[in-house]
């Protein structure tokens, strides 16, 4: 009787462990309230058991595509979405199961990433509010925004797994998601009129490092570069981590595009920030596969570091502007005019969404007549006891809040500079500015906003202000 007991359960959990094995699995990434991208081939993947036959059939046009597991359970299709809109259901059938996702959108699909400045939510952090908050969530209410907020995970190989959940916009929602990455959504919602999904994938005190693919790294940088940076440091400073943890489980997830903010854990290391960039994005890109999708950053904003009036953060924002320079498809939001001298997080979050917004609406879905950048050094020309500075992205010129402009300098051959008035040449090129000190009589070099801490008031007549910059390479 026992041996009959003993084979009467055996056979049942052997049973219920290839009922439980048989099961299609999705991550988190593919569930109820997602949004997938308009007009694209998407990819769709899970597991199942080996050779397990699946199909997938979407409600938009009801045509069912089929494919099997690999030797290790995995399998991959790709669908193809048609224009914005929804809410559809999606499918996945086995033969003894059937996984339903139910509340879909199709629309616009981005990522945030980078470091506490993009982590930072609508409710802030403690005793750092976030300017206009209150107003946006209490206005939340919209479910043609879907959010999607990563779980910190670290990993010294590329994974596979996703921890985190797609939710409906509504005040609950939005006010502990990422201010910046809503601001975007919202604001592209709002001119475009369809449905906007925003994947949040950011971590606090990260260097760019970390978010970099290790065959980048090793391809491109010294193992004496790579190791001494993180020595000491927790383990979301390691080479690769981040990337290997928060990045690589979405690929390849069809998105159109990246928004990125950090930099300020890379201040001390500002010298090789331009290619460390330039490097990371191609490395996403590589791995994505979908071309030179569109990768729009913000410049750390003005904050006094190791002194108000010292410099090393000025020449992290060069590295940044250069970066905008040198990479195809990139743009740089200016927060040179919202930084606080106490605070590394500054409070105008909504403001640096809508100006991401701009970049995307003008380059991306060519809204007409959206400016996107303000003031961008171009060139120097010395007459006699002036510097005459050209710029792109000022046609119509400039504007500038209280009754001066701030931080201009200008220096001789002595390369000593010293405070410089400005004036706005009217009826010349509307583009320059006229840079001068009685205590220069000969200038050879300007800089304009370098120091780690100021608030620049130099804008285009379209609002936007003016990126720090330096003529001189001392």
């Amino acid at each position: 009787m026992k041996n009959y007991k003993y084979c009467f359960f055996s056979v049942v959990f052997t049973l219920l462990v290839i009922n439980i094995n048989a099961q299609i699995k999705v991550g988190p990434l593919f569930s109820d309230n997602m949004i997938l991208q308009r007009n694209s081939e998407v990819a769709i993947w899970g597991e199942a058991d080996v050779n397990q036959e699946i199909s997938i059939q979407s409600s938009w046009n009801q045509k069912k595509t089929t494919t099997k597991a690999d030797s290790d359970g995995n399998w991959s299709v790709k669908i193809e979405t048609p224009e914005a809109g929804g809410p559809y259901n999606i499918d996945i059938i086995s033969s003894n199961s059937n996984v339903k996702l139910s509340n879909v959108l199709i629309g616009e699909v981005w990522i945030t990433s980078g470091q506490s400045n993009m982590q930072m939510t609508l409710n802030g952090y403690t005793h750092e509010p976030v300017s206009g908050s209150l107003d946006m969530i209490a206005n939340a209410n919209n479910t043609n925004i879907r959010l999607f907020t990563f779980k910190r995970v670290t990993s010294k190989k590329p994974i596979r797994d996703v921890s985190g959940k797609w939710l409906v916009s509504n005040s609950e929602n939005t006010a502990v998601f990422s201010a910046i990455g809503y601001s975007f959504a919202n604001y592209l919602n709002k001119v475009l009129d369809i449905p906007i999904g925003i994947i949040n994938t950011s971590w606090g005190g990260t260097p760019a490092e970390a978010w970099t693919d290790n065959k980048t790294l090793v391809d491109n940088f010294k193992k004496s570069e790579i190791k001494n940076y993180r020595e000491g440091k927790p383990k979301n400073h390691d080479p690769s981590a981040l990337f290997n943890g928060m990045i690589n489980p979405l690929i390849p997830f069809k998105i159109r595009g990246a928004l990125w903010y950090q930099g300020e854990s890379n201040v001390s290391r500002a010298n090789n920030y331009t290619k460390l960039m330039n490097m990371m994005i191609d490395g996403w890109r590589r791995e994505w596969n979908q071309g030179s999708f569109p990768f729009y950053f913000v410049q750390i904003a003005p904050f006094k570091y190791s002194g108000s009036n010292k410099t090393e953060s000025a020449y992290l924002r060069e590295a940044q502007l250069k970066t905008m320079l040198q990479t195809k498809n990139s743009g740089m939001a200016v927060t040179l005019d919202i930084g606080s001298e106490f605070s590394i997080h500054p409070d105008k979050k909504i403001i640096i969404g809508k100006r991401l917004a701009y970049w995307a609406l003008a380059k991306d879905y060519k809204v007409k007549g959206v400016p996107f950048s303000g003031p961008v050094y171009k060139s120097i020309e010395i007459n006699e006891d002036k510097a005459i500075v050209d710029f792109d992205y000022a046609e119509s010129g400039f504007i500038f809040l209280n009754s001066k402009i701030n931080g201009f300098e200008i220096a001789g051959e002595d390369k000593v500079f010293h405070p410089a008035s400005v004036r706005v040449m009217y009826g010349k090129k509307n583009s320059t500015l006229t840079i001068s000190s009685d205590k220069v009589k000969e200038p050879v070099a300007v800089r304009y906003g370098w120091k780690n801490y100021l608030k620049g008031n130099l804008y285009n007549t379209q609002g936007l202000p003016a990126s720090s910059f330096r003529s001189d390479n001392w």
